[in-house]
């Protein structure tokens, strides 16, 4: 079973600014939470490398459609099975409504709790606001490429049918013993490396905060045997209160 995540943001910087920034893959660990790293292995491949509360995850992605200043899809080739796209709208007044499209499939039990916690969506949301405070305190983006890939071919918006080739690398990505142990932290490996290759940035710290911590069994209490009342011993009587010479002569 796929989940679709959908969100946008009003960004104040022109469609061909926000638009630039976003074609600097390689920038986006500066905005995206747990991503390590993003290398641009050609004009439409792309490697990722993500880690969140001790799950680390590579996948490879293709961009299947990029039109300057108006769109970027892709799907995953190998890896977490997502696939989505991310659209840009002049909306005047130099400002640009950033809406993302993001569709995968958690694999396993543990992402499927994860999934319905929405720890994907609250990622997506908070790596969009990310982007738009990144973008809008630079006031520039810190590069362009204003070449496209498939312009044109009418891709639309891709879902996980798209990425069907990764359903062969289920489980290839690895979970450390560490994470899995703490069973939701694995969840964002998985899912929030879709949100994160999306173009949006989970939240790093509500994806590494949302944690199970495992607690010790309590040990039963063992009952107070009450105390029996010691028996006085045979042949002894109280003993006399204490009295000085002068008191008996009173």
């Amino acid at each position: 079973m796929t989940t679709k995540v959908e969100k946008s943001i009003l960004v104040n910087v022109p469609a061909a600014m926000a638009y630039n920034q976003w074609t600097q893959f390689e920038d986006f660990p500066q905005f995206m939470g747990g991503v390590k790293s993003v290398t641009q292995l050609s004009d439409d491949r792309l490697e990722w490398v993500a880690e969140i509360a001790g799950v680390k995850r590579r996948w490879e992605a293709r961009i299947l459609e990029q039109v300057p200043d108006r769109k970027v899809a892709w799907a995953a080739t190998e890896g977490a099975t997502n696939a989505g796209a991310v659209t840009f709208e002049d909306v005047g007044g130099g400002q640009t409504a950033v809406h993302l499209t993001l569709e995968y499939e958690p694999e396993g039990l543990v992402e499927k709790v994860g999934d319905a916690l929405n720890i994907v969506e609250k990622q997506a949301e908070g790596d969009l606001g990310r982007f738009k405070a990144f973008i809008e305190s630079e006031g520039y983006a810190t590069g362009a490429w204003r070449g496209s890939v498939n312009e044109g071919a009418g891709v639309g918006t891709p879902g996980v049918e798209a990425a069907a080739g990764t359903e062969g690398d289920k489980g290839k990505a690895g979970i450390s013993g560490k994470a899995a142990a703490l069973g939701v932290g694995a969840v964002a490996a998985g899912v929030a490396a879709a949100a994160a290759l999306s173009g949006s940035k989970d939240d790093e710290d509500d994806v590494a905060d949302t944690t199970i911590t495992p607690v010790e069994p309590v040990v039963p209490v063992t009952p107070v045997v009450p105390v029996t009342p010691v028996e006085p011993v045979p042949g002894t009587r109280a003993a006399e209160p204490y009295m000085t010479d002068e008191d008996k002569n009173v």
